[in-house]
């Protein structure tokens, strides 16, 4: 029976609140974290565990002294990359510790290990997840995220996902990730931007099987409210460092693949992720000269000056527009880089970004852009049926 506000569904042990499709973009979002009437009744007389980082907020204030202040007992904080307090450059080992404020314990997430062990659950009767995604199958937040699906089956702990909107929905595109190249830049058959929140992926993973292969864990998602996939959404936290605006969060699904070439994202500037760049690029209508700056300790080409693509005067509403990644800049760079024997890195790095072997190949051969989205299209077409039934958002 549908009720007026929101109608509760339970099935094979996930559970979640659907909202009508009526008025979605008429009125502000609502995250999950702000619907506390939804889940506090689920943590009355729990030690609650949370995994989170600095974009777990309710209005402007911290999900932890959110429920703190409501008398809701948080027993542990779990740190993905970046950091309880989002301070950790990329790849930086996170530690073990107490949150300064409230003396709460920190386990991380991101270093020695990725999913709490039985021990860092033992005072831990419910998890909660409330971090911010942006769409990106190698944005290691929905990692952790699956980790902490299979320590929470494991362990039989519930955990509720506090879902968040996706900034980059509209996209589904790229290729999918091949088995062998799993990696915690790409923890699931996904295409390179999925188009899921984080709570339509909690779903996913659980009812395909793809978490822990015994007993499905107890899985609740609280859903956002006035929100589809096609909704524009300004990030009201930045979600990690290197990610400043919305710029460089709708740009980030095309430019990171250049993470895994000679080419500099623009780490160490104020644009990280808008403009890309080498010393040795020989267009040189514009250049940008990487700094240590909080976000980078030691940017690729630190105070060298950098040629190449200035992508920061794109119009957010073309960027929104847009339902394919950019493989533009990456082909025309690969074109004019005068080294194409040193282009992509040694260390496979690309092919775990891409999630194949297949696009660097494609690139090397001079394979044009349409027979490489051609290839593209079986894989998502299928990714498109099978997530289909975990949609909680209109697309």
């Amino acid at each position: 029976m549908m009720i007026r506000l929101v109608l509760f569904v339970c099935l094979c042990g996930l559970s979640y609140f659907h909202l009508p499709a009526q008025s979605e973009t008429a009125a502000r979002v609502v995250v999950g974290a702000e619907r506390l009437e939804q889940y506090l009744p689920l943590l009355e007389g729990k030690q609650v565990g949370l995994v989170v980082n600095p974009t777990a907020r309710v209005g402007a204030t911290h999900l932890l002294d959110t429920l703190l202040r409501r008398g809701v007992c948080v027993t542990r904080i779990f740190a993905p990359e970046h950091g309880f307090r989002g301070e950790e450059e990329a790849g930086e080992e996170v530690r073990n510790g107490l949150d300064v404020r409230t003396g709460t314990p920190v386990i991380s997430l991101y270093g020695r290990k990725k999913k709490p062990s039985a021990a860092d659950l033992a005072f831990v009767d419910v998890v909660i997840f409330d971090i911010q995604d942006v769409g990106a199958r190698f944005y290691t937040y929905i990692s952790t995220m699956f980790y902490v699906l299979e320590a929470c089956a494991a362990n039989g702990k519930p955990l509720i996902v506090l879902d968040r909107p996706n900034p980059n929905g509209h996209v589904v595109d790229g290729p999918l990730l091949e088995p062998e190249l799993e990696s915690f830049v790409g923890i699931a058959p996904l295409p390179l931007s999925h188009g899921c929140t984080v709570g339509e992926l909690a779903l996913y993973f659980t009812g395909e099987d793809w978490i822990w292969k015994g007993p499905r864990p107890a899985l609740t998602v609280i859903p956002c409210a006035n929100y589809n996939h096609r909704t524009p959404y300004d990030l009201p936290v930045k979600p990690s460092p290197n990610l400043p605006d919305s710029r460089s969060v709708l740009l980030y699904p095309s430019i990171c693949l250049f993470e895994g070439t000679a080419a500099s994202v623009g780490r160490g500037t104020d644009t990280p992720f808008q403009v890309v760049g080498h010393p040795d690029f020989p267009v040189q209508d514009f250049c940008f000269i990487p700094r240590c700056n909080a976000g980078s300790k030691s940017p690729l080409f630190d105070n060298q000056r950098c040629f190449g693509y200035d992508l920061r005067q794109i119009p957010l509403d073309s960027l929104r527009s847009r339902t394919q990644i950019d493989l533009r800049w990456l082909l025309d760079f690969y074109c004019e880089y005068p080294d194409k024997s040193r282009f992509f890195l040694k260390n496979n790095f690309f092919d775990l970004l891409a999630g194949t072997p297949e696009l660097r190949q494609q690139i090397e051969l001079g394979t044009s852009e349409a027979e490489i989205r051609a290839s593209w299209q079986p894989g998502l077409e299928f990714f498109r049926a099978v997530r289909k039934p975990y949609l909680l958002y209109p697309e």
